[in-house]
């Protein structure tokens, strides 16, 4: 671990002071970009996308349950995958406390993907979630919105993702996206966001970020490399503890 420092508390508190200026300024930035993202334009959702879900087969514009704004995580999960993308699972885990609410927000949300329904619930009830999941298998739902790409797209080693050119190469990316129903019931796209952006889902990094350790991933083969469905961890050691400990 990483040698800090040790100061007295007076002096502490001055570094403290010092830290929070640099945070109430980031707060503010933060508030700035927040303004500047709902001021952005609108575009109207033309296409009538119908997905499969608990409640039957619904459009898009069925999704909102009666509130104004909808938030959809683009999960995935893509035909024939025996079970979900980590990363997305982790994000995931953050949902059905927030959900009650969003609702109070006047927003609803769902998770979508382009995996077949009946393979949604099956990995769902796997992983005890309950927010609401549909399945947009056989419409252009996933692509329209740079989530998903045909096999030549992410052969060609160059793929139009995050709004420029993504060297992933693969058939599904994460994303989260923000949709406004008005009261005449038309559905306009507002925001998405891609790559960094789905941070906003991991509550658990943001309570890392406070922690003498961070997220610790240096050295790590890359970002989130740790991270697991969250049964298939395996029991956290001990601080302190080594295989010698069992043996003593």
């Amino acid at each position: 671990m990483t040698t800090h420092t040790i100061v007295s508390r007076d002096q502490w508190l001055e570094a403290r002071r010092d830290l929070l200026a640099a945070e109430k300024d980031l707060s503010r930035r933060g508030d700035q970009v927040a303004q500047l993202r709902r001021q952005l334009p609108w575009v109207k959702v033309e296409k009538d996308y119908v997905f499969e879900g608990p409640d039957g087969h619904q459009a898009l514009a069925d999704l909102f349950g009666g509130r104004h704004q909808l938030l959809v995580q683009h999960f995935m999960l893509g035909p024939g995958w025996e079970e979900g993308c980590k990363g997305c699972s982790y994000m995931a885990d953050h949902t059905d406390g927030m959900v009650p609410h969003l609702n109070q927000r006047d927003t609803a949300f769902v998770a979508i993907s382009r995996a077949p329904y009946a393979e949604i619930v099956r990995f769902k009830r796997r992983m005890g979630w309950k927010f609401k999941w549909l399945s947009s298998n056989g419409t252009s739902f996933n692509y329209d919105f740079r989530v998903s790409f045909t096999p030549d797209e992410a052969s060609e080693g160059s793929q139009a993702y995050n709004y420029g050119s993504s060297p992933y190469g693969k058939e599904e990316l994460p994303g989260v996206s923000a949709f406004f129903k008005d009261d005449n019931g038309d559905v306009y796209h507002t925001y998405s966001t891609y790559g960094r952006g789905v941070d906003v889902m991991m509550g658990t990094y943001r309570m890392l970020d406070l922690t003498a350790k961070g997220r610790d991933e240096d050295g790590l083969a890359h970002p989130m490399s740790w991270v697991r469905h969250h049964d298939r961890y395996e029991p956290a050691k001990a601080a302190g503890a080594s295989c010698c400990a069992a043996h003593s």
